[in-house]
């Protein structure tokens, strides 16, 4: 099993190793480059030098030079593609090798999907500045980033499904070369998350040219009368003038076809590019053998007709590429004139669509679920210390030994523990300010979604049942519904009540209930709430500074567990260890803090 170590040491070896071939291919591009100018030049001189000696001596000296430099174009863009490549590989292994240490601001945070009405993700920082998402989240095509937050936004709440991700994560987590390249295909172009909506809007929308079948033949028509006036003016049928108007009628003729053609490709052809990026992913994965159920019925996906995937895509990607060169006006109108080019052009695009339009949407979300898996082993692959969960299947039970945040520091971190094991019960937690309840909050709560989402978690060991989660950490004001901070908590707790009554089975994670209230208020509202919960069978944690609630321990000795965060003053001093403890906290800390900063405590 590899070490954080050996994953650093495979980063920087692959950036080193990358770097020298970064190097010799500059040197390869300033080689054809000189190259090029040289051949170029010959021919012009040959070409001036040989005209009057006729094609014996031009061919050689000045045609040939002319091809192997267009040639040396092509060997040119290709190699610029491998020079983009290896940049780019270099870029994204610092990204990780800054992501271990815990700078992971390169990545994409989804600040979009944060929502504050959601059942779990806005208290606890999923998205946004700083989230685990943008810890997470590597994906290179907007389809993967949509699918990676949809999984956040929505977990597994099934044993099996669960189990079949671990699966595929684990995998593909061994698969550094395979997850890397297909990463750096994507990022070398950056597609809006816009475009596959319109790409899939294009794919139902119907063919506006081919569905009449007198434009189907028009093309055949010009060429064929194009090639018979030519022949004609050739052999002396017609004067050569007539060909030449025939040809300019169809050059303008054409002209009523143009403006059409241009708003398709406005619209889309710019989106359709991306289809290239697409292509070449989906190329990666055919050719990846692949042995997990869930990555064996991607690749499924991306077959069609026996027609691999990769290959339509990339017929579709040159056909755009082919309609772009419309915008060269002297060719265009050239061949306008003699095949009705364009019309042709976007007609076969239309074929295309026609035969593919139901697949291009399957092969598409196949690629995102693909980039959506490649994040998360990418982050399982990144910590080797992690473990899967056991996942149970029967009822309510969370375990877990030494539990730590993600995104704290794994040299600094306390990790601390959790058990329940039956329905209701509920763990109060009592402790002083800063002595790190939300904190334990929030990594039971981070770690039980990496669980239900079939990612590895920060535990020595931990077994989880898969209800849905449901929290309440930081209600606030609503402004602009014209909600005050307390009634926005009680909707919180009455959409928690709702779902119990319905028969929905909860894991309840709640910070100060009835914040917005007064103290009295508070504590008769807050036993009320956990009674219910408890003939509600309900499942969860609860972090209070109301000492009282404790108590609670007396009705329901076997069902609530008292434990503390405790602050410590030794010296006068006010030290935290962050080990959660058996038991009611015995020291608060805000009157001692307030005295240290010179603010008077009139004791009673």
């Amino acid at each position: 099993m590899k070490t954080l170590e050996d994953i650093i040491q495979t980063y920087q070896k692959t950036i080193a190793e990358s770097e020298l071939e970064l190097q010799k291919t500059r040197k390869q591009i300033r080689n054809i480059s000189l190259l090029r100018v040289i051949l170029f030049i010959e021919a012009v001189i040959a070409a001036v030098y040989f005209w009057n000696e006729g094609w014996i001596y031009i061919l050689p000296f000045s045609v040939l030079p002319i091809l192997l430099f267009i040639w040396l174009v092509k060997r040119h863009n290709l190699w610029f593609h491998k020079k983009d490549f290896l940049k780019k590989k270099i870029e994204i292994n610092n990204q990780e090798l800054r992501a271990i240490q815990y700078d992971f601001f390169d990545f994409d945070d989804g600040k979009e999907y944060i929502n504050p009405s959601h059942l779990y993700t806005y208290d606890l920082d999923v998205f946004g500045d700083h989230s685990l998402f943008q810890y997470i989240n590597r994906s290179s095509t907007p389809i993967g980033k949509e699918q990676l937050a949809k999984w956040f936004n929505t977990h597994l709440e099934n044993k099996e499904a669960i189990v079949q991700r671990q699966k595929a994560i684990q995998e593909l987590s061994s698969y550094l070369e395979y997850r890397q390249k297909f990463r750096v295909l994507g990022l070398l172009y950056k597609g809006k998350s816009a475009d596959t909506s319109e790409i899939n809007q294009w794919a139902a929308s119907t063919s506006y040219y081919r569905k009449h079948a007198f434009l189907r033949i028009l093309p055949t028509v010009v060429t064929v009368i194009n090639l018979f006036c030519i022949g004609a003016s050739i052999f002396g049928f017609i004067p050569g003038n007539i060909a030449g108007i025939v040809f300019v009628c169809f050059v303008i003729f054409s002209f009523i076809f143009s403006k059409g053609i241009t708003k398709m490709q406005v619209t889309y052809g710019e989106k359709l590019q991306i289809l290239s990026t697409y292509a070449d992913q989906i190329l990666l994965t055919e050719k990846k053998e692949m042995h997990s159920p869930i990555l064996q019925e991607l690749k499924t996906e991306l077959t069609s007709q026996n027609q691999k995937a990769s290959q339509a895509v990339h017929r579709l990607s040159k056909l755009m590429n082919a309609l772009d060169q419309r915008s060269n006006i002297l060719m265009s109108t050239v061949l306008n004139g003699l095949v009705f080019w364009e019309l042709h052009q976007v007609m076969r695009i239309e074929k295309w669509k026609e035969s593919h339009a139901y697949d291009l949407p399957r092969w598409l979300e196949a690629i995102g679920n693909i980039d959506a898996y490649c994040s998360l082993a990418t982050f399982a692959y990144n910590h080797p210390e992690y473990i899967y969960p056991k996942i149970g299947s029967h009822s309510f039970h969370l375990k877990a030994e030494a539990l730590g945040h993600p995104l704290m520091d794994r040299n600094k971190c306390i990790t601390n523990g959790i058990t329940i094991e039956k329905r209701p019960f509920f763990i109060i937690i009592t402790g002083a300010n800063m002595a790190g309840k939300s904190t334990y909050l929030r990594t039971v709560g981070i770690n039980y979604i990496l669980a239900c989402i079939g990612a590895p978690v920060w535990a020595k060991q931990m077994e989880i049942f898969p209800a849905r989660l449901i929290t309440s950490l930081r209600t606030s004001d609503s402004l602009t519904d014209n909600e005050s901070y307390f009634f926005a908590e009680l909707k919180r707790l009455k959409l928690i009540i709702d779902k119990l009554q319905a028969g929905e089975e909860l894991f309840i994670i709640l910070d100060e209930i009835l914040k917005g209230t007064n103290s009295v208020d508070k504590q008769k509202g807050s036993f009320a709430l956990i009674k219910q919960f408890m003939n509600m069978n309900a499942n969860g944690i609860i972090a209070t500074h109301d000492l009282l609630l404790s108590t609670l321990t007396d009705s329901f000795p076997q069902n609530i567990q008292n434990y503390c965060f405790e602050a410590d003053i030794t010296n006068n001093e006010l030290t935290f260890s962050y080990e959660m403890r058996d038991g009611v906290a015995q020291n608060m800390n805000a009157c001692f803090l307030m005295k240290k900063m010179g603010i008077a405590v009139i004791d009673d």
